[in-house]
């Protein structure tokens, strides 16, 4: 592959993957989604339609604005009721991205750090936009003489989402009540059977986010990255089933890799963080390496 063809196909991803802020996008279509007059999403048309059949706890302003009732005033109460909504909607099939339910808890917040609002199901909530945490996991090696080799992971061909492509090695979504830190460790042990007193070496480098638009969802996600280099004689083990097999692949062709179909896009954006992080994409030679960078660190609003 070309330089200019790896360029484009890398360029043609970050705005793809940033496509709910493009200039021409549905973004006007959606309406706000506000928790105590605080936006912390946004909400397709037909997905406004069906909340606001449920006025005990979704309620829609003069401008179109979805807002959870003042009436559900703490934690618990919002969380609660909005999940009771949920699954009434999904035992109707209103909403196909329900179908992938996985009882797993995301926190609702304005931005990260802040006080949450409401706990909410993970698989909806890129119904409501709001803003999503997870851990990626760069597990790399260094032998004697320099040479930087990549774990890659094959998704398991059972996955809800992305079979069978490319991933990291190990990262998964931020759970209400999990820190970070806690997350990585989990990850690594649950999904390659990395040891703890290995993957608490991970060293936390920066995020990479975007908001990608998808018929009705938006997935505003913020991935927290991690660099953590792997002894010469460790391999990766499939642990909870959510990979297929494991790849040790020069960085080579881990770049070339990644502006192919073959790799979960948000994993390559992660892995193009690395290469430039590490200097196996130079300025000097990449015109467009400030485009990669603003596609990679997007302020998610």
């Amino acid at each position: 592959m070309s330089v200019c063809t790896w360029s484009y196909k890398i360029l043609k991803l970050l705005r793809r993957m940033n496509n709910f802020y493009l200039h021409g996008s549905c973004r006007a279509d959606f309406a706000r989604f506000e928790i105590s007059n605080v936006k912390v999403g946004w909400v397709h048309p037909r997905v406004s339609s069906l909340l606001t059949q449920y006025p005990d706890v979704f309620i829609r302003t003069q401008d179109g604005t979805v807002t959870v009732s003042d009436n559900l005033d703490s934690y618990m109460r919002r969380s609660e009721a909005v999940d009771d909504v949920l699954q009434t909607l999904r035992q109707e099939g209103s909403l196909i991205c329900l179908e992938g339910w996985r009882d797993e808890k995301s926190n609702v917040m304005p931005k990260f750090g802040d006080r949450p609002l409401m706990w909410m199901e993970r698989a909806a909530t890129s119904l409501f936009g709001v803003k999503q945490y997870g851990v990626h996991i760069n597990g790399y090696t260094v032998s004697g003489n320099g040479r930087v080799c990549m774990w890659l992971a094959r998704r398991s061909y059972n996955k809800q989402t992305y079979a069978g492509l490319l991933d990291h090695v190990a990262a998964g979504s931020l759970a209400a009540g999990d820190s970070i830190k806690q997350t990585v460790v989990k990850e690594c042990l649950e999904e390659a059977c990395i040891p703890v007193a290995i993957a608490e070496k991970a060293q936390p480098v920066s995020t990479v986010s975007y908001t990608h638009v998808y018929d009705e969802e938006v997935f505003a996600k913020s991935l927290f990255t991690f660099d953590l280099e792997l002894p010469m004689d460790f391999k990766p083990k499939v642990g909870d089933g959510e990979v297929q097999e494991f790849y040790l692949l020069p960085i080579d062709k881990v770049e070339e890799l990644v502006a192919t179909d073959d790799f979960k896009p948000n994993c390559a954006m992660v892995v193009l963080d690395f290469l430039i992080r590490h200097s196996f994409i130079d300025p000097d030679i990449e015109p467009s390496y400030q485009d990669f960078m603003t596609g990679l660190h997007q302020t998610l609003e």
